[in-house]
């Protein structure tokens, strides 16, 4: 399958869901944004390597990135590998002079580690054609495209709205079967309205 390069446009809170933020990824030749939304704690991990801040001590994607340079791994890329259900998968591309593996990640952490080593950033045309929004202009700052975006994030959000209609015994099954299929960050999804009903 045919990479396509993606670069960081932008990181703002999100409008659907309080104390989430959207990162806005876009086609590096061409009109297309992916907006993905990630956690606080993964967004500040993105804003401090962007913007250059060396925090007192290190952040665990910097530990990441010594424990990988003291084992003579380097990280070649990053790939957003797959879209289910509204999720976002990723892969972390690594290797020594001997193998290369792939790590599943979710896509902020491997976007975070990424950044401190500096290596591009991918997805599949698949995954672009079915998530991605068509910037009409390319005017980063073009009103109606950004409310296309945030439109866009705010029906992504439906999986949220579903389960906040669905019995607590539905819940538990749900959150079962994505534990089982080690689809953690569906799980963390059904567990927090778990915990918001109790």
């Amino acid at each position: 399958m045919k990479k396509i390069k993606l670069e960081i446009l932008g990181l703002s809170p999100s409008q659907s869901q309080a104390g989430s933020f959207a990162l806005v990824l876009g086609e590096e030749m061409g009109n297309r944004r992916l907006p993905i939304i990630i956690g606080v704690f993964e967004a500040q991990a993105i804003a401090v390597q962007i913007e250059k801040i060396v925090p007192n001590r290190p952040m665990t994607h910097d530990l990441f990135k010594s424990f990988a340079e003291a084992m003579n791994f380097t990280l070649k890329e990053i790939v957003i590998s797959e879209l289910k259900e509204g999720i976002f998968y990723a892969k972390i591309v690594c290797g020594d002079d001997l193998r290369e593996v792939e790590l599943d990640s979710r896509p902020s952490d491997a976007i975070a580690i990424g950044l401190r080593f500096n290596v591009p950033i991918y997805t599949y045309e698949a995954i672009l054609s079915e998530a991605g929004i068509v910037s009409s202009a390319l005017d980063e700052e073009d009103e109606e495209d950004e409310e296309v975006i945030r439109e866009t994030i705010r029906s992504r959000g439906s999986f949220l709205e579903q389960l906040r209609d669905m019995p607590n015994d539905e819940l538990q099954r749900m959150l079962d079967e994505a534990l089982r299929k080690e689809e953690y960050e569906k799980a963390a999804k059904i567990r927090d309205e778990l915990g918001r009903r109790n």
